[in-house]
């Protein structure tokens, strides 16, 4: 890449390029608005236009327009409510409304319906984790907010379940690691509570296999990495242990392959960062 960075994000367009956004270099206080695009057919970077704020621990969603949106994040000195749209075609960030929470360590997913559910995350100069919940609408470019979950919670994950439902799992609630999920009902913009993970996790992954079950790896668990892994099935809500990793990892990335397999790579292990990589 053209610069290193770390708390980016990563999208891969309809043109089948990835979009990389921001993150941070050096240190926190380095943000950066920095974007580049990797083409696959060349394996090869070049820059595009800048966001037009600075900021890590962002979320990025690819949208049905297939323009990109950004939210939140921290720029070094703040945490950011703000919220900005990329366009493919042109290379070019513009601004919108801002959320109605400053939020960094959140969750961004795109429901069947368009709309862009934002979940969770702290105002890290607050400190105090969040429970609110807030949807992004395209078609009119405004924020509304949702049902708020049972539990506040940051560096959790969320997934889009094949029934709709979104599963939020884990994270960190301002004073613990957490072990209790929920559904989100876009139907209805209510919580509710499901099966407990065997055990409680932040910095971990999750991703939706193939047969609709969703597969949470490895992550923190009060200073602890974890190697450890558990499928949720959303039919019967219960969680049941699978095989360990063959190394314990957090701040990874799960990547589901065409072959139904699952890309676990990088991470810290509590020691050091991660090169590694497994197949699920």
């Amino acid at each position: 890449m053209s610069d290193a960075r770390a708390g980016h994000t990563a999208s891969v367009l309809s043109n089948g390029k990835v979009l990389v956004t921001g993150g941070e270099a050096i240190s926190r206080y380095n943000a950066l608005k920095s974007v580049e695009l990797y083409d696959p057919s060349t394996g090869s970077w070049t820059v595009t236009g800048n966001m037009t704020n600075a900021r890590f621990g962002h979320t990025a969603s690819v949208l049905s327009n297939e323009k990109v949106l950004v939210t939140g994040g921290s720029n070094g000195f703040t945490t950011l409510n703000s919220a900005e749209l990329y366009d493919p075609s042109t290379g070019v960030w513009t601004a919108i409304g801002n959320m109605t929470d400053a939020r960094y360590g959140h969750t961004a997913s795109t429901l069947a319906n368009g709309l862009v559910l934002i979940v969770g995350g702290q105002n890290i100069y607050i400190t105090v984790a969040l429970n609110s919940a807030e949807l992004y609408d395209s078609s009119t470019d405004t924020w509304t907010t949702t049902g708020n979950m049972s539990n506040a919670r940051l560096i959790h994950t969320a997934s889009v379940l094949s029934n709709g439902k979104v599963l939020v799992t884990g994270g960190w609630n301002s004073f613990s690691v957490i072990n209790s999920p929920e559904l989100y009902d876009p139907s209805t913009g209510t919580w509710a509570t499901t099966g407990n993970m065997t055990i409680p996790r932040d910095h971990s992954t999750a991703s939706v296999l193939s047969n609709g079950k969703v597969l949470v790896t490895a992550g923190d668990n009060v200073n602890i990495t974890l190697s450890s892994a558990e499928l949720y099935d959303p039919s019967t809500g219960t969680w049941t242990t699978t095989g360990n990793m063959n190394n314990a990892r957090e701040h990874h990335t799960a990547s589901v392959l065409s072959n139904g397999k699952v890309l676990i790579t990088g991470g810290w292990n509590g020691a050091s960062y991660l090169n590694s990589a497994e197949l699920y």
